[in-house]
């Protein structure tokens, strides 16, 4: 029997599916191990399955495209308003044929081998990055403890922890300086296990015409270019406009209207929050600069002076936040023409196009 439309509840062994027949009735559910689930769709034609984007889902979308089949990843937080009644892995298989259904709900784009473990870079840095601040600070904590004040910063927090460990006059307890040392040990370690990584993103961003495009933009630098190349992999033409895009990383105001009043309020903090923690770092960084600029007399470009002007009409989150939002349309505007910031775009004269086109007709 030929299926047109599969939706699969994901799990890392029991998979839940509901075949649709032309029309989007559900006509049979199955619940199937792993290996009954590649045994499936070896057996049958299938025009098109439905997933959430979840977990394993962007492999087992690779796995399926190569077999011919078309699929649809929806985002997992659309598919809860489809869910009739009780929460179950048949209710959320018939829930992504409702939601398959619904032209407003946006697929999300599967993304290839090379893109995930682009994203797993970041995500090992992120993840070292938040155990080396957790040792310092437990380290502070004990020195404080004993007495001991420890410059702020981390790099000269460690220095003066480590001066202080080797230290016969300081007031950390012998009992206690054998294991600080070796968390001062491990938190080398890690220093030299993001540096290696770092290196490697540096490798990476060099071979990448989109990082390279990227990395011309003010506020971008090697974890964000590289990042945004991993999430997009450098196409943004599945976006409408560079709005679209800034509002992708939750960078446009939550708004809640009725009738003729309209209310805006903070941005929406949706989308990925590394991206858009990123963005922002960048933009305070570019808010940063001019006042710098301006003490020592230099000019200013005109998007430093864009964000001069917004920070004297509000305050500086504030203006941090629009210049995230339009640092992200930047970025935008430089992988959709493939130029470098500041380079003119040559685009092709639609009148004289038009007029080529009636002459060779």
């Amino acid at each position: 029997m030929n299926a047109t439309t599969v939706a699969v509840d994901l799990a890392k062994s029991v998979f839940q599916i509901a075949v649709a027949d032309a029309n989007w009735m559900p006509i049979e559910s199955h619940r199937l191990t792993r290996t009954q689930f590649e045994r499936w769709f070896a057996n049958r034609e299938v025009g098109l399955v439905v997933m959430e984007a979840c977990g394993s889902a962007h492999h087992w979308a690779r796995w399926l495209n190569r077999l011919g089949i078309e699929v649809r990843l929806l985002p997992a937080a659309y598919i809860r308003a489809y869910v009739k009644r009780n929460k179950t892995d048949a209710a959320d298989a018939c829930a992504l044929l409702e939601a398959a259904r619904c032209s407003d709900i946006v697929p999300v784009r599967i993304k290839s081998v090379e893109q995930q473990a682009l994203q797993g870079l970041h995500r090992i840095r992120s993840l070292w990055m938040s155990t080396r601040t957790a040792r310092i600070n437990a380290m502070r904590g004990f020195c404080r403890e004993f007495g001991l004040a420890v410059p702020t910063g981390a790099r000269t927090g460690v220095e003066a922890m480590s001066r202080a460990l080797v230290d016969p006059e300081s007031p950390i307890p012998l009992l206690i300086r054998s294991s600080m040392k070796l968390l001062i040990e491990e938190i080398r370690l890690l220093e030299l296990r993001i540096a290696q990584l770092e290196k490697e993103l540096t490798a990476l961003a060099k071979q990448s015409p989109a990082c390279t495009t990227l990395l011309s933009i003010p506020g971008v630098g090697l974890l964000t270019a590289t990042a945004m190349v991993a999430a997009t992999s450098g196409n943004v033409s599945h976006f409408k406009d560079a709005r679209h895009f800034a509002s992708w990383f939750g960078l446009t105001p939550k708004e809640y209207s009725s009738g003729s009043s309209r209310k805006l309020g903070r941005i929406s903090k949706k989308g990925d929050r590394y991206l858009r923690m990123l963005l922002t770092h960048g933009a305070r960084s570019v808010l940063q600069w001019p006042s710098l600029a301006q003490q020592a007399g230099r000019r200013l470009d005109g998007l430093r002076a864009w964000a001069l002007k917004v920070q004297g009409r509000t305050n500086h989150n504030k203006a941090a936040c629009a210049l995230a939002n339009k640092l992200a349309r930047i970025c935008y505007a430089t992988l959709r023409d493939a130029t470098s910031y500041g380079e003119p775009v040559v685009r092709p004269n639609k009148k004289l196009e038009r007029t080529a086109f009636a002459i060779a007709v």
